[in-house]
């Protein structure tokens, strides 16, 4: 059975984002988008960048990297449970870190200054109609009146310079323990073997995912290879070094279906091809499984 062969291209593009608030609203940000089209699904992907040094096959490269670290802890936190043996220590409770009510008073800030603008535009639209009479009348504008159209943006006005003074005065920074009292942090030497426990246990279930795909005759490998890789380790089994062959024998417990174990047996034989040695010994690898009685 042969591996399955997978079409796609690629699109370099520009596109113009529109910002939409802060002091920049109303202009746009260029950036370069990279689309990713798999033609044999007629699936897109696009990937938005401001690194124009790289070719689109590098950007590319990059991006599945990183979504491939992702699913290193995904898959880890989904099918090991890894995260419930996590070793936490107290974390620096004088560290100074932001101060979050400084961003929410930063938004009362912006909220105050939107509303300005869109009183001082409803006033001048009131003040150019109250200076443009209908032909053959006249009017006489008199302060109360003006004052009475420029109420709203007197309002908005105060509200802004309330916002303002209220945002200033908070710190930007406090101590960790007025903001996230009792915060603890990960232990660095346990959360580092954690991480490549991780990524060796993905990386090893993919390779044995592919080789079920490219090495068997299962033929819902397509749908199936991973399951069936998981099945097959939560197994019970036997480790049995003869050293009279010099070997290492891994023999697993058949899996429900019997043409599951099928599967798995001809992974075996696949395995035993490739003569492993197991690390510090002279020990070859041979793997098997029981079959239905």
């Amino acid at each position: 059975m042969g591996a399955v062969q997978k079409s796609s291209a690629n699109r370099d593009t520009e596109v113009e984002l529109d910002i939409t608030d802060g002091p920049r609203q109303g202009e746009t940000f260029a950036m370069r988008q990279i689309s990713l089209y798999n033609t044999a699904r007629t699936r897109q992907m696009h990937i938005l960048t401001t690194r124009r040094d790289l070719t689109p096959g590098e950007i590319r490269y990059r991006m599945g990297s990183r979504w491939r670290q992702e699913n290193h802890y995904r898959y880890a936190r989904m099918h090991f449970d890894l995260d419930s043996h996590a070793t936490a220590t107290d974390d620096d409770a004088d560290r100074m870190v932001p101060n979050p009510a400084k961003k929410l008073a930063y938004r009362d800030v912006e909220k105050a200054r939107r509303a300005l603008r869109s009183a001082e535009n409803a006033s001048d639209t009131a003040l150019l109609s109250a200076h443009s009479p209908q032909p053959g009348t006249s009017i006489v504008l008199i302060n109360a009146m003006i004052n009475t159209i420029n109420t709203d943006t007197h309002t908005a006005h105060a509200t802004l310079e309330a916002a303002l003074t209220a945002h200033q005065v908070i710190p930007a920074r406090l101590p960790l323990a007025q903001v996230h009292p009792g915060q603890q942090v990960l232990d660095t030497e346990t959360k580092l073997i954690h991480h490549a426990i991780r990524v060796a246990a993905f990386n090893t279930m993919r390779s044995l995912a592919r080789a079920i795909l490219t090495g068997t005759g299962y033929t819902r490998a397509d749908d199936e290879a991973h399951t069936q890789i998981r099945t097959a380790l939560a197994r019970s089994g036997d480790i049995i070094p003869d050293t009279a062959t010099n070997t290492l024998h891994i023999r697993r417990d058949p899996l429900p279906a019997p043409r599951h174990t099928a599967a798995i047996d001809e992974l075996c034989q696949a395995l035993n091809d490739t003569n492993t040695i197991y690390p510090g010994t002279s020990l070859t690898l041979r793997y098997s499984i029981r079959s239905h009685r």
